[in-house]
């Protein structure tokens, strides 16, 4: 059975390697989303402007993730396979997701030849994984349950039971709960409520 858990970081780490003069600054953050990247490309880019290189690889989602599991690696003008691949050579080792790595690189004037390249931008990402906290997460679905008044006792007898994220709710004399629940757990969820009197259910 493929499990519903994944591995990620709890929060951002940073890293250094140094060889022959140039320096490798490596930044690890976790993300949720393929949106997340650019902006944290883009702020080390302005922050360390005047760096060589700013490599970095991501990888989102598991097997259950909607779009399954994706990844990137760019070497931003270093040769090719030289940083982005390594960067994502350590993300894969560890069975990380939902992470995004950035390597800036200051030219120390020294050639490190194609062998150095790829010890270093390793190098840089073990660093910044080694001093990050990694934690468990869950892959989660988003349920909508629409239901009468009435039958909100009932409803919620099954949220108290189950105990999924409330993520909002609003109750008239037509009620709508938004939740998210663990996705091993979506089905019996949205069938336990979907079998009451009057309810609809979505995943959204």
């Amino acid at each position: 059975m493929i499990s519903d858990t994944y591995l990620t970081i709890a929060a951002p780490a940073e890293g250094l390697y140094k060889d022959k003069g140039s320096r490798f600054l490596a930044f690890a953050y976790p993300i949720c989303s393929e949106a997340d990247v650019k902006p944290l490309v883009d702020a080390l880019k302005t922050k360390y402007y005047d760096a060589r290189h700013h490599c970095y690889a991501w990888r989102l989602g598991t097997e259950l993730s909607d779009g399954g599991v994706r990844f990137r690696a760019n070497d931003d003008g270093e040769p090719a396979g030289t940083a982005g691949r390594p960067i994502l050579g350590q993300i894969l080792s560890r069975e990380l997701t939902n992470l995004l790595v950035v390597v800036v690189r200051y030219f120390g004037g020294i050639k490190l030849g194609v062998p150095g390249l790829i010890a270093a931008y390793k190098g840089a990402t073990l660093d910044a994984l080694e001093a990050a906290e990694v934690t468990e997460r869950t892959e989660d679905r988003t349920i909508v349950v629409e239901f009468p008044y009435l039958v909100m006792n009932q409803v919620m007898k099954v949220v108290k039971d189950m105990e999924p994220r409330v993520l909002g709710q609003e109750f008239d004399l037509a009620c709508t709960l938004r939740v998210s629940v663990r996705m091993r757990d979506a089905e019996s969820f949205a069938r336990r409520v979907g079998d009451i009197e009057g309810v609809n259910v979505s995943f959204s």
